[in-house]
């Protein structure tokens, strides 16, 4: 099988896009050679050797509120040079950077202490004058790198150059390698100029097909984070009859999808993944309507790090409905096939602690125990042999065990989505994803992923989470305000189930 990069350059020659790819790559020796010129000035060999000096010359001071609207914007030259710095660093330089940049150049405290104190004593002044007096403290909110963020944006490739700049903030965060506060107050202004810039708005709503540029394709297979593409065939498939990709795009990134969505269009909502990515119509078959009566959304996949936190999904499935009602009127069933990331963990950690007691208490019933430790032969505790079956994934190819097993883990997957909370929210990110969507936990399906991925994340069980489209609104509203779940009649009586037998 030839890979899915050779083909898509044989494709590309086919098509007698010679010229284009030549001259590409002659523009990208030069902006090359302009890169390795930067990295020298970042590295020191240049006229600017400390990081001090850079943020210095390139970070200009915050104008005075009386100027804020008339000071000329500084040259796009400091923009320039302030990523071709920064792209120079290594990752531990970078850290360092930030951290200068956030602190030396953010709020002025002092002078926004002195300007509260003035809120405080105007307050029984006239109402122009108070307004004015907040207005001028709203300002010295201000950070000072804030200007510099705005004008880096302006410059050709800025704007992805702050997304990759937040990504490494988030990283940072993330791994506590620090701990500052400033750092944690530069993630908060990057988010909120990104989330001005990439508001629903100003998105491009763009179909991928098999006649989309060759380098969108590999970029959609590069970033497919749910079902990875095995090869050029498979991604074929995935834009083809029955099959749906939709991507956000946006001016300021040409060639970036920054959300992927993949849509099945299936006569009944589907339960198990293996039918949509493996069991396909031909590569050219026509479609017929008839057939087509629900569209599964079965992979939403974030492409760039640093949009983390930024509302782009909900919109994408939101428009994508409105872009399948448009093509088939008759289209009323709207449902994902979503994986469970973290159930398995999650019921190993359920484990590990109950291994002393020989029988993880209430996990399963007596019955399911003893049939558990017949099909294993177990030496020792159920529970250890229950703890080695799921971490090898081995039992699913066993009739017997995977029998066994349903009841219990169709119960306990049914409690980890339901009822297991971070701050009253699901704890399943993916749930968490749908249900502030206005979705309905509609279906669990077991055996639904039988690939070692699948197996080893949830199990193998995916779950639908069905939108009904007249409730969508109401859903969302009650789960955000009063963390309500919108379950069906399924959900609840396995949750039932288990609340029965656990003793947790």
């Amino acid at each position: 099988m030839i890979p899915l990069h050779l083909f898509c350059t044989l494709r590309n020659i086919a098509k007698g896009w010679r010229h284009r790819v030549i001259c590409s790559a002659i523009n990208f020796k030069a902006r090359d050679c302009q890169y390795v010129r930067c990295c020298s000035t970042a590295s020191g060999l240049g006229p600017f050797k400390t990081m001090e000096e850079i943020l210095k010359r390139t970070v200009a001071p915050l104008p005075t509120y009386e100027m804020r609207d008339k000071s000329p914007p500084p040259p796009e030259s400091s923009s320039v040079e302030f990523m071709h710095f920064y792209k120079g660093l290594e990752k531990e330089e970078k850290m360092d950077f930030l951290d200068k940049l956030s602190q030396d150049f953010g709020v002025d405290h002092k002078g926004v202490s002195e300007l509260a104190g003035k809120v405080a004593e105007t307050q029984l002044r006239d109402l122009a004058t108070v307004l004015q007096v907040e207005d001028r403290l709203r300002y010295s909110l201000t950070p000072r790198y804030r200007q510099l963020l705005s004008h880096i944006s302006r410059v050709e490739g800025g704007v992805k150059f702050l997304v990759d700049l937040r990504a490494d903030v988030i990283e940072i965060i993330s791994s506590k390698a620090s701990e500052s506060p400033h750092i944690r107050d530069l993630n908060g202004t990057l988010k909120g100029l990104l989330s001005e810039w990439f508001s629903v708005g100003l998105l491009r709503l763009e179909r991928i097909t098999w006649q989309s540029p060759c380098e969108i394709l590999q970029k959609i297979s590069q970033y497919e984070a749910v079902h990875p593409v095995r090869n050029w065939t498979d991604i074929k498939r995935r834009v083809g009859p029955y099959r749906r990709c939709y991507a956000f795009t946006h001016a300021s990134m040409p060639g970036e999808p920054l959300v992927v969505l993949h849509v099945a269009l299936t006569e009944d909502i589907s339960n198990n993944i293996q039918a949509i990515v493996r069991e396909f119509a031909t590569l050219d078959s026509e479609e017929d309507v008839n057939k087509i009566n629900s569209a599964v959304f079965y992979s939403i996949s974030s492409t760039q790090a640093g949009l983390q936190g930024v509302e782009l999904g909900n919109y994408l499935i939101k428009r994508v409905v409105r872009k399948l009602q448009g093509e088939f009127p008759h289209l009323s069933q709207f449902s994902s096939l979503s994986p469970i990331p973290g159930f398995c963990a999650w019921l190993q950690g359920l484990l590990g602690p109950q291994r002393k007691e020989g029988r993880g208490a209430g996990l399963l019933t007596e019955q399911e125990w003893r049939e558990v430790e017949e099909a294993t032969g177990a030496r020792d505790t159920a529970a250890d042999a229950l703890r080695r079956l799921l971490a090898g994934g081995e039992w699913v190819r066993s009739e017997r065990l995977a029998r066994a097993l349903e009841p219990a883990l169709m119960r306990l997957c049914a409690w980890y989505l339901y009822g297991e909370k971070r701050r009253g929210y699901a704890l399943n990110p993916v749930a968490n994803f749908h249900l502030q969507n206005g979705a309905t936990m509609w279906r669990l399906n077991w055996q639904a992923d039988t690939s070692p991925r699948g197996v080893a994340g949830s199990c193998g069980v995916m779950v639908n989470y069905r939108y009904f489209l007249q409730e969508t609104s109401a859903n969302s509203a009650a789960y955000l305000q009063t963390k309500a779940v919108a379950a069906s009649d399924q959900i609840l009586g396995l949750v039932s189930q288990f609340q029965k037998n656990s003793k947790l």
